[in-house]
């Protein structure tokens, strides 16, 4: 069992920046590939960014393919996203998921509750 906890989240305007945190406990941090991942009102949940367990694999959705990076830090527990050249669409409520390593790319099975961010135009 993986226990997830976002923070960094908040109001900015539109070209600032964030970064988000997602700090993990309750089992070896390294046995698990992470993801982003963000619900915007009214919309589904959609995926943000994914970085390998190793850290030396990422990829991101189109829309934030070189303003977002993704990456973690083994000794921390911790996987950011940084945030940059943030627009209006880009509100919404982040999460962090877990994927155990090996697992298939949709099986997230471990959720924080989230962190709200919200880009004002």
């Amino acid at each position: 069992q993986v226990q997830l906890a976002e923070s960094g989240g908040g109001l900015v305007q539109s070209g600032g920046s964030l970064r988000l945190s997602c700090a993990a406990s309750g089992h070896t941090f390294s046995n698990y590939d992470m993801g982003w991942f963000r619900q915007a009102p009214g919309k589904e949940r959609e995926f943000v960014a994914f970085i390998a367990w190793s850290g030396r694999s990422t990829s991101y959705r189109d829309s934030v393919t070189g303003r977002f990076t993704i990456s973690r830090v083994i000794a921390n527990n911790t996987v950011y996203l940084q945030m940059n050249s943030l627009k209006p669409e880009d509100t919404a409520v982040y999460y962090c998921a877990a994927r155990v390593r090996g697992a298939p790319p949709t099986k997230y099975d471990f959720w924080g509750q989230g962190t709200r961010v919200t880009v004002s135009s």
